[in-house]
C-alpha cells in the first residue's frame, strides 16, 4: 500500500473514533443498532464496500436501513455485484473492521486483509451505490459512508437517494449486467412485466367484491412512498391499489404498522379497521423487503394472516401449473423438453402444514439454517428456486440455462403454435422472471406477482388462505449463560451439543399429536430460542414450555 493511501485512511479514521463497548456483529441484517452509535461503523462499512469493489472490479451497493426496527435505530449492509448479500467469507473481516480500537489498528487490519485477498490499491475507479430509507438519521450516516468510501483512492460514492432496500440491490445487479440501472428503469421493468402478465392471464371463475382492490399498509416508510410512484406508472384500470401509511400522513415508521408488526401481533395495522372487512389487504415492512397479506376481522381482534409460507405456496402452485402446460407437447417439431428442476427452500420455522402441502404437490422441499443468505444460496442451485420465510421475505430465482431454453421454446412455439396455451405459459413464465426481483426479497414486485396470480386463478384471499391450515405454534426464548454451548445440525432441527438434550426433546415431542419442536441459539443475545408445533394451541404451548424447562435444566443459569 502506497504512503498516500495510508495517510488518507489514517486522517479519515481519526474523525470516526469507535464508541467504547459498542461491539457489533455483521449478520443477515448487516450492522444494526441505535443510530446514535453507528457513525464509526458506517464509516468503516464504507471502507469495506470500497475494498469489495476493488476486489471484484464491480459496482457494489451500500444501503443504510434498519428495516422493521424502530425509527431510532439504523443499520448498514453491503450488496455484492450480483445484488445478493455480502459474501459470507467477508463477514469476519467486517466484524474486525468495525471493532478496530484505533486508526492504526484499522490500517493494520486493512493491509493484512488486502494482502490475504490480493486486493490491489492501483487507483482504478470503482463505484459504490449508496441508498437509504426514510429515517431521519440516514443523512448523517450517508455522509459517514461517503467518507469511508472516499478513504480508498479510486473509489467513488454514488448517492442514489432514498430507496427501498430491494431497489438498491436491483440497481447494483443491473449496473453489473450492463443494463439500464436507474430507479426509473426499476419501475419501468416492474410496470412492463406486470402489464404483460396481466394481459396473458386467463381470468378465473370465482368472483368476490374485494377482488379488484388491494389496500396496502406502507409501514410509514420508503415502501409506501415508492408504491405510490409505481401505482402512477402502472395506471391500472382493473386493479385498484390504495396505499395507507405511506409516511406522508405523518405516522411513525414501523410504529403499530408494517409487515413485522402484522405478522407477529396478528392484528390490523394503524389506519385499518371495520371498513376493511372482506377487502384484500397487504403490509410492507420498513424498507419494503417483506410482504404479508391479511383480512380485517369482523368481530374478533385477530386478523386472518396470509404469511410468507402461503405466498411461497401460491407462487409454487402457479409455476408448477405453468410448467405442466408448457410441457404438453402438441407437436414433436417443437423439440425436446427441458428437464426443469424446481425446488422450494424453507427454514425450520416454516409451518409444518405448509411443508406438508408443498410435498403433496410433488415439489422438492429443502431446509436451510435460519437466515435469508442461506435460503438464497440454496435456491440458486435449482432451475427455479423459490424461497420464503414466514415473515414475508423471499423471492423466485430462475437459472440462466432455463431462461435461455424458455426463450428459445417461446420462439419455437410462436412459429408452430402461436397463441396456444403452451406459448402463453412460456410468456407468463418469462414475464414472471422479469417481474420478480432476482437479487433479494422485494415486497413491491412480490405484491404485483401475488395480484397477477390471484387474478389468473380467480381466487379471493379467502380461497388462497384455505390452501392449508397452519398448525398451532409457539415460540419462546430461554436465557442461558452461554448460547454457544448449543450446536445444531440438519438445518438447526437437531441438537448435537450438549449431549442428551435432543433425546429429551424427542421424548417430550412424542407426547403430542403432530408435535414438532426444535431449539437454536440466538445470533445476537445469550438466549436459546424454542419453536413448537402441535395439533392444538394448548398442546403447542405445553410442548414449548416443557422444552423450555429442559433448556433451562441443561443450559440455564441454574445449571451452572
Amino acid at each position: 500500500m502506497e504512503e498516500a493511501q495510508r495517510s488518507l485512511l489514517l486522517s479519515s479514521a481519526v474523525r470516526f473514533p469507535p464508541l467504547e463497548g459498542a461491539r457489533l456483529s455483521y449478520g443477515t441484517a448487516g450492522f444494526r443498532t441505535d443510530a446514535s452509535l453507528l457513525r464509526s461503523t458506517v464509516f468503516r462499512a464504507g471502507i469495506l464496500a470500497a475494498l469489495r469493489a476493488l476486489k471484484t472490479r464491480s459496482v457494489i451497493g451500500l444501503v443504510i436501513t434498519a428495516s422493521h426496527n424502530k425509527v431510532s435505530d439504523n443499520g448498514v449492509k453491503i450488496a455484492d455485484p450480483t445484488g445478493e448479500m455480502l459474501s459470507q467469507d467477508w463477514e469476519p473481516f467486517a466484524d474486525s473492521l468495525a471493532a478496530a480500537p484505533s486508526p492504526d489498528h484499522l490500517l493494520k487490519g486493512i493491509i493484512e486483509f488486502a494482502e490475504f485477498e490480493k486486493i490491489e490499491f492501483d487507483g482504478r475507479k470503482v463505484e459504490v451505490l449508496i441508498g437509504r430509507d426514510t429515517r431521519p438519521s440516514g443523512q448523517s450516516l450517508l455522509e459517514a459512508a461517503k467518507l469511508g468510501i472516499g478513504s480508498i483512492i479510486g473509489a467513488v460514492a454514488v448517492d442514489v437517494g432514498i430507496l427501498t432496500t430491494p431497489q438498491l440491490h436491483w440497481m447494483v445487479r443491473a449496473s453489473n449486467c450492463s443494463t439500464q440501472a436507474s430507479e426509473f428503469d426499476y419501475f419501468e421493468q416492474l410496470s412492463r412485466s406486470f402489464r404483460c402478465l396481466m394481459d396473458l392471464i386467463l381470468g378465473g371463475s370465482e368472483s368476490n367484491e374485494g377482488n379488484d382492490k388491494v389496500v396496502v399498509d406502507g409501514a410509514n416508510g420508503v415502501g409506501g412512498e415508492k408504491l405510490l410512484v409505481l401505482k402512477e406508472m402502472l395506471n391500472l384500470k382493473d386493479l385498484e391499489i390504495e396505499v395507507r401509511n405511506s409516511g406522508r400522513e405523518g405516522g411513525v415508521l414501523n410504529e403499530g404498522v408494517g409487515a413485522d408488526f402484522v405478522q407477529k401481533e396478528k392484528v390490523v395495522p394503524s389506519g385499518f379497521g371495520p371498513q376493511d372487512v372482506g377487502i384484500r389487504c397487504a403490509s410492507l415492512d420498513g424498507d419494503a423487503d417483506r410482504l404479508v397479506y391479511f383480512t380485517a376481522p369482523s368481530s374478533s381482534s385477530k386478523i386472518e394472516l396470509v404469511d410468507g409460507d402461503k405466498i411461497l405456496s401460491l407462487f409454487a402452485v402457479f409455476i408448477k401449473e405453468e410448467l405442466s402446460i408448457l410441457n404438453k407437447e402438441p407437436d414433436a417439431s417443437t423439440g425436446d423438453d427441458y428437464q426443469c428442476r424446481i425446488g422450494v427452500v424453507q427454514t425450520a420455522y416454516a409451518n409444518g402444514a405448509s411443508t406438508d402441502y408443498l410435498k403433496r404437490l410433488g415439489l422438492e422441499v429443502f431446509f436451510t439454517p435460519t437466515g435469508v443468505k442461506y435460503l438464497h444460496q440454496k435456491a440458486t442451485q435449482y432451475d427455479i428456486g423459490i424461497y420464503f420465510e414466514a415473515n414475508g421475505h423471499g423471492t423466485i430465482l430462475f437459472s440462466e440455462p432455463f431462461l435461455r431454453w424458455l426463450d428459445a421454446k417461446n420462439n419455437e412455439l410462436s412459429s408452430v403454435a402461436k397463441g396456444s396455451e403452451q406459448q402463453k405459459a412460456a410468456l407468463r413464465l418469462l414475464a414472471v422472471s422479469k417481474l420478480i426481483n432476482p437479487a433479494v426479497g422485494d415486497a413491491l414486485s412480490g405484491m404485483l406477482l401475488v395480484e397477477a396470480i390471484l387474478r389468473h386463478k380467480g381466487w379471493s384471499i379467502h380461497r388462497w388462505s384455505e390452501l392449508y391450515h397452519d398448525l398451532p405454534s409457539k415460540q419462546l426464548k430461554v436465557k442461558v449463560v452461554d448460547r454457544t454451548a448449543v450446536v445444531t445440525a440438519n438445518a438447526e432441527t437437531e441438537v448435537v451439543k450438549p449431549p442428551s438434550i435432543q433425546e429429551a426433546i424427542n421424548a417430550e415431542t412424542a407426547k403430542y399429536p403432530q408435535g414438532r419442536c426444535f431449539i437454536r441459539p440466538s445470533g445476537t443475545e445469550d438466549v436459546i430460542r424454542v419453536y413448537a408445533e402441535a395439533s392444538t394451541q394448548d398442546a403447542a404451548d405445553s410442548l414449548a414450555n416443557s422444552v423450555a424447562k429442559l433448556v433451562d435444566k441443561f443450559l440455564g443459569h441454574g445449571s451452572s
